[in-house]
């Protein structure tokens, strides 16, 4: 079975359809904790959390420990909220391992357990005898749907142009994120929105000069500028030249799929929800605004033939390749040189 991704488990939670185990694996540290709290929230009233809420790290338990942390009982309450961190933390043959999958054929009725799995591994075993969510990193209209739910949780409002570049800005480091809201909110925080021009102040970016701009300038061909703002984006905070040749990446077969569709006679808004269809099923990384990226490869399919698209994703894939050799010395130039190679390619066709 599929595991829950993450909106749909705190559905579920809202509900108060809670379950006895859940088992939450995954890289995003961020959304584990906001399930934990919300499954804390819906479980136990703040009055029982000091006698009815145990939050632990495996690495701290044996098989003897962790069987009288899960079997005790609640305390003036219905319910018991335990939390288990860390598991891959444990050696894989490990009896405390055993003394888990004893407890998960047969959970304590008055005690939810949350079961933390670092990284990407899965216990299928566990998986299979429990709630399992795996958050996966958010995209598109889900990451600035958080944004804009943690800017109100914070006490803040960001206009539309804000909040699309505080994303835009900071990425989809959701940790990142919070804490430049954290930082608006102790210094903004009120009934006024915020602008953009504040936004920009406060993580150091101006409106026009993220990331994304400059793919979108290469995406455009429009030289110029997108040999202009490599040297802004690159010096910028948490901005690598591997990370850039990514995002370029990813656009370019988001624009090969647009001319493919194009080629088959798609066209205009049709052209647009076709690959608003596409990107919501794949949910790319590093694409934050699928409606804004999906109607930004329709306008640009006709800058582009199919030979250049292949040509161009082909020099993406070297330079990354070049930029992740342990003797690359110049990643300004690598950059350089990919941008002015897919305009020549333009101008000798």
């Amino acid at each position: 079975m599929a595991p829950l991704q993450f909106d749909a488990a705190r559905r579920e939670i809202g509900r108060g359809d809670i379950a006895h185990v859940y088992y939450v694996t995954g890289s995003e540290d961020m959304l584990k904790d906001e399930l934990v709290s919300a499954v804390v929230d819906a479980t136990l009233d703040p009055a029982s959390r000091d006698f009815n809420l145990d939050v632990r790290s495996a690495a701290d338990l044996d098989g003897e420990s962790l069987n009288a942390l899960i079997e005790t009982s609640p305390m003036l309450a219905e319910r018991r909220v335990v939390v288990l961190r860390g598991l891959e933390q444990w050696r894989r043959n490990a009896k405390v391992w055993d003394v888990l999958r004893r407890y998960l054929r047969a959970p304590a009725p008055g005690t939810v357990l949350l079961l933390l799995h670092g990284d990407n591994e899965v216990d299928p075993g566990i998986a299979a005898a429990s709630t399992h969510v795996e958050p996966k990193p958010l995209a598109g209209d889900e990451l600035r749907e958080w944004a804009s739910a943690r800017a109100a949780s914070r006490g803040i409002r960001l206009l539309p142009d804000a909040l699309a570049h505080l994303v835009e800005a900071v990425g989809d480091d959701l940790a990142q994120l919070a804490s430049e809201m954290d930082k608006l909110a102790a210094a903004l925080g009120g009934e006024r929105p915020v602008t953009t021009d504040q936004v920009a102040a406060f993580v150091g970016i101006r409106h026009g000069e993220t990331l994304q701009d400059w793919v979108t300038a290469v995406l455009e061909r429009d030289v110029v500028r997108a040999v202009a703002l490599l040297e802004v984006v690159l010096p910028q905070s948490g901005v690598t030249a591997v990370r850039m040749v990514t995002a370029l990446g990813t656009e370019l077969v988001g624009l090969r799929l647009a001319a493919a569709l194009a080629a088959q006679g798609t066209a205009g808004g049709r052209l647009k929800q076709a690959l608003l269809q596409e990107l919501r099923a794949a949910r790319p990384s590093g694409v934050r605004d699928w409606s804004e990226r999906a109607q930004s490869w329709a306008n640009a399919v006709t800058r582009w033939t199919l030979a250049d698209l292949d040509a161009a994703i082909e020099a993406a894939f070297d330079a990354d390749v070049a930029l992740k050799s342990t003797t690359v010395s110049d990643e300004r130039g690598i950059l350089r040189g990919l941008v002015l190679s897919l305009r020549r390619k333009e101008v000798a066709a």
